[in-house]
């Protein structure tokens, strides 16, 4: 008799990490591995068939000596002047691949909302709320997974607020 393998034995160690914790929080959305690497939310849109504003982008940055996750809409760009004055931080820069790495343990184009080695203080865009159904990457350029905006800021933990500019 064959053996039924759990789809989650074929993903990336960093998938299942993500996997694992979207578990634990509950959200039943299996990751998909697409055939080819979506590391833009464009690129994410087209091979999932969806407007690109359903992408939830992780980008990470730097801030007042931490790493900070802003899960975005595809649709438009994080102001990151503005999103410092509504967080009251000093600043917010964009994260070196260094540093994106040793707080998510993720590569660029790759980085999940979850899955990581410690908890990341997270901003989830209000814009995602648009959307019935969003797309996050899993782990890595191949992977994506659907859950909901509500899922999305339980998940992280997130501080819903306006990314974008005023």
């Amino acid at each position: 008799m064959a053996r039924l393998t759990d789809v989650t034995d074929a993903l990336h160690p960093r998938s299942r990490l993500v996997h694992d914790a979207l578990r634990a929080a509950g959200i039943p959305g299996e990751i998909r591995t697409l055939p080819d690497a979506a590391t833009t939310a464009a690129l994410a849109a087209a091979a999932l068939g969806v407007e690109v504003g359903a992408i939830a982008n992780s980008l990470v940055f730097w801030s007042d000596g931490e790493p900070l996750l802003v899960m975005t809409s595809g649709a438009h760009r994080v102001d990151t002047a503005a999103l410092a004055r509504r967080l009251g931080r000093d600043s917010i820069a964009r994260a070196s691949v260094d540093q994106v790495r040793a707080a998510t343990g993720q590569a660029i184009g790759g980085v999940a909302p979850a899955g990581h080695p410690a908890k990341i203080t997270t901003v989830v865009d209000e814009d995602l709320a648009l959307h019935a159904e969003l797309w996050a990457a899993g782990g890595t350029p191949h992977t994506v997974f659907p859950l909901t905006f509500d899922q999305l800021v339980a998940l992280t933990d997130g501080t819903v607020a306006k990314v974008d500019a005023d």
